[in-house]
């Protein structure tokens, strides 16, 4: 299913391309905004597959937003600008937009964007299930107070986001880096890495027990008898890898 958050604020626009979507079964509207502090907030909390962003708003430009999406959304996910202007074509790319739609929206065209972000969607979900084998020896490369340290990712256990910084967690040590959780899944996406929390980035292998927990979540039990929360946002991904 690709989860999909709307950012468009003229409402007869929003409801066409709201119509447009739910003709594909396999796109899910998990929510919609017609401005850029609700959709912020909205996308940090729902983590969408894709966001399609208007670009002229009326609180501003939407480049800006999709600049603070790249930390917040989870490392697969898309953002597609629509909008009736065609001359922010190159600023959108230059934002890794994965691509420019001219309103108004014809089916055929919206068509071809959802299948191409689907076929992204799909390859690098697949690789996050059956990682690509690394060489022996790769490390993670991390900036610790005044030092690079050298981590071996396969040693990782899990790392925490916790304001704007990240713990990496090991068996025997601990190691607070001032980077994004996002930025630690980018580096890691060839690793048996796997989003499970806005907050939290798991090793798949360190994973002993899953308990189920409140309100249709879980946790984790890490190979240090620690604790990883899953968010019912990530459950349905944990359920398809080790299909239970």
């Amino acid at each position: 299913m690709l989860k999909v958050y709307i950012v468009e604020d003229e409402p007869l626009a929003r409801d066409e391309l709201r119509f447009l979507l739910t003709k594909y079964a396999f796109v899910e509207i998990v929510g919609e905004s017609e401005n850029m502090k609700a959709a912020r907030e909205d996308i940090a909390a729902l983590q969408p597959d894709l966001v399609f962003l208007d670009i002229e708003l009326a609180d501003g430009n939407s480049l800006t937003l999709a600049k603070d999406l790249q930390t917040i959304l989870p490392a697969h996910a898309a953002i597609v600008f629509a909008t009736a202007y065609d001359e922010y074509a190159l600023k959108a790319f230059d934002l890794n937009a994965a691509d420019y739609i001219l309103k108004p929206i014809a089916e055929a065209r919206l068509e071809k964007t959802l299948n191409k972000v689907k076929a992204i969607l799909d390859r690098q979900k697949s690789n996050r299930f059956h990682p690509p084998r690394q060489e022996a020896g790769h490390k993670l490369v991390v900036s610790v107070e005044e030092r690079i340290v050298l981590l071996e990712p396969e040693k990782i256990l899990y790392i925490e986001s916790n304001g704007g910084k990240c713990m990496i967690v090991t068996s025997d040590q601990r190691f607070e880096v001032k980077e994004s959780l996002i930025n630690m899944e980018k580096k890691l996406i060839d690793f048996t890495f796997m989003r499970v929390h806005r907050s939290f980035l798991v090793n798949m292998q360190h994973i002993c027990e899953i308990h189920p927990w409140f309100n249709a979540t879980y946790n984790l039990v890490m190979k240090d008898d620690s604790r990883v929360p899953v968010s019912r946002s990530f459950v349905k991904d944990l359920k398809q890898l080790f299909e239970f």
